[in-house]
C-alpha cells in the first residue's frame, strides 16, 4: 500500500501542471466558442494557449510559416493521459482501502457518472 500511495503522489505531482493546462484551456474553449481558422491568427496569450491545446504547437508569428512537428509534445500528452489514468485508478484503490464505510466512495462515483449524463440530457433541445 505504501508503494501505491507513493506512485499516486509522484505521478500526480509530476503531471498536475500539464493536466491543469489542459483543463483550463479546455474550459476556455468551452466557454469561448470563437475558433481560430488558422493557428497564425492567435494574437493573445490565451489564444496561443488554445492553439497549443488543439494543435499541439505554439504559434510563433513569422516562424509559424515553417512547418512544425507536434510529435514530441503529442507523445508526452499520451504518456500524461496514461499516467493520469493510472493515477486515478490508484486514487480509487486508495479510496476503497482507506475509507470505511465505502458507500460514500460508491455514491461519489455514481454521482460523477450520472450528473454529467443528466446535465447533457437536460440540455437537449426538445
Amino acid at each position: 500500500m505504501k508503494f501505491v500511495r507513493r506512485a499516486h503522489l509522484f505521478l500526480g505531482c509530476f503531471f498536475t501542471p500539464l493536466l491543469l493546462f489542459y483543463i483550463l484551456t479546455g474550459w476556455y474553449q468551452t466557454v469561448n466558442p470563437n475558433r481560430l481558422k488558422h493557428p497564425s491568427e492567435a494574437e493573445t496569450f490565451l489564444q496561443k494557449f488554445r492553439v497549443v491545446h488543439s494543435d499541439q504547437i505554439y504559434p510563433a508569428g513569422e516562424e509559424f510559416e515553417k512547418p512544425s512537428s507536434p510529435r514530441l509534445f503529442k507523445a508526452f500528452v499520451v504518456v500524461m493521459a496514461v499516467a493520469a489514468t493510472i493515477t486515478i485508478a490508484l486514487g480509487l484503490v486508495l479510496s476503497f482501502k482507506m475509507l470505511r464505510p465505502v458507500w460514500p466512495v460508491w455514491l461519489c462515483l455514481a454521482l460523477g457518472i450520472l450528473l454529467p449524463m443528466l446535465l447533457l440530457w437536460l440540455g437537449q433541445k426538445r
